[in-house]
């Protein structure tokens, strides 16, 4: 039956190359291989080396996934793929491989929105999501608000997104300015554990009374921390107060908005995934935010909030209870998929609102 489907999921889009091995909203295994020391002394992600990095990994990473549950590959009853957004070469790899089993398997196949991916995540622990609520994704790539319903057949709701960098991207930037090494947003947070959140005071950006209340622009915040770093040199620059102040800029720009999205639209749980998620200072303030204002918080572990296979076997998963088509063989990645796409089963939502 297709509701008793074991969903392999694989994700490609970026550094990581991952494969998730999910069956009624269960995880069972999930491995990583990452090439982010490969792209580290270039000091960003460089898409040849990561396209290089996936063919490399793809199948290693599939049969540790399988090792780790105890399966064999015919055990496999779907397969799904990021499709975008996401580099290009990377997601061909990842579509190619996750078409090459699903054709062998003679399995469907189901292409992913990279960033339903991360909204599903937090079933794994968490259990389905509550309808509605309201999910801050933020990460080195991306940084949106959204209010979410049920994921497999309402779409999803698009209140904000940033205008220029991500909050991860800001981290990544401000890092090497400030002489750390990549990835920034793991660094800053340990040189932040020994400075003063109030040492600088960084902007806020758009969190004016004028400004749209659900978008976020973090260039103009990389770039006071940039002069202010300039400002220091030839002195003694004190990393751990920078690093502290700007993480404080980035958490309160990001729980502030957050949970002005939950007070507006009525809604009760805030979910935070991604892999700024990860983020101590972010996880802290958004718990103190979410307790005050009578919000239930929800962030998935560690492991599931950078990008995984684990998050993408989740929406298939949900895709293949729900009864939707799979993708035809043909199905191709878009690299700037918009989050429109993400909506699940278009068709399902049209019956449920007949």
């Amino acid at each position: 039956m297709a509701a008793g489907r074991i969903v392999l999921g694989i994700e490609s889009s970026c550094d990581e190359t991952g494969a998730g091995i999910v069956s009624q909203g269960r995880l069972l295994a999930h491995a990583v291989a990452s090439s982010m020391d490969e792209h580290a002394r270039f000091g960003g992600v460089v898409p040849e080396i990561a396209a290089r990095a996936h063919l490399h990994s793809f199948t290693p990473v599939v049969r540790r996934a399988l090792d780790q549950a105890g399966l064999k590959l015919s055990d496999i009853g779907a397969v799904a793929v990021t499709t975008g957004p996401g580099l290009s070469g990377a997601l061909q790899v990842g579509v190619a491989g996750a078409k090459t089993l699903a054709y062998e398997l003679d399995v469907p196949l189901y292409g992913v929105h990279h960033l339903a991916g991360h909204v599903a995540a937090d079933t794994l622990e968490h259990g389905p999501l509550p309808d509605p609520c309201v999910v801050l994704i933020v990460s080195g790539g991306h940084t949106s608000l959204l209010l979410v319903r049920d994921l497999a057949r309402d779409p999803i709701v698009h209140l904000g997104d940033t205008l220029d960098d991500a909050a991860g991207e800001c981290f990544d930037k401000v890092a090497r300015v400030f002489g750390l090494p990549y990835p920034g947003g793991p660094a800053i947070d340990r040189a932040a554990r020994s400075g003063d959140p109030r040492a600088v005071a960084f902007p806020r950006p758009l969190t004016g009374p004028k400004d749209d209340p659900y978008a976020f622009s973090f260039s103009g915040l990389k770039t006071a921390a940039a002069r202010w770093a300039e400002g220091h040199a030839g002195r003694d620059l004190l990393v751990a107060d920078g690093a502290a102040s700007l993480q404080e800029a980035v958490a309160d720009v990001l729980t502030r908005k957050a949970l002005a999205a939950c007070r507006d639209h009525g809604v009760g749980t805030l979910v935070v995934v991604g892999g700024v998620a990860a983020n101590s200072r972010v996880r802290t303030l958004a718990e103190e935010r979410c307790a005050a204002a009578g919000v239930r918080l929800r962030v998935p572990p560690m492991t599931l909030c950078t990008d995984n296979g684990a998050m993408i076997a989740a929406v298939g998963d949900l895709l293949v209870r729900s009864g939707a088509e799979p993708a035809p063989w043909d199905v191709s990645i878009d690299p700037s998929a918009p989050l429109a796409y993400a909506a699940l089963q278009p068709r399902a939502a049209t019956a449920r609102a007949a």
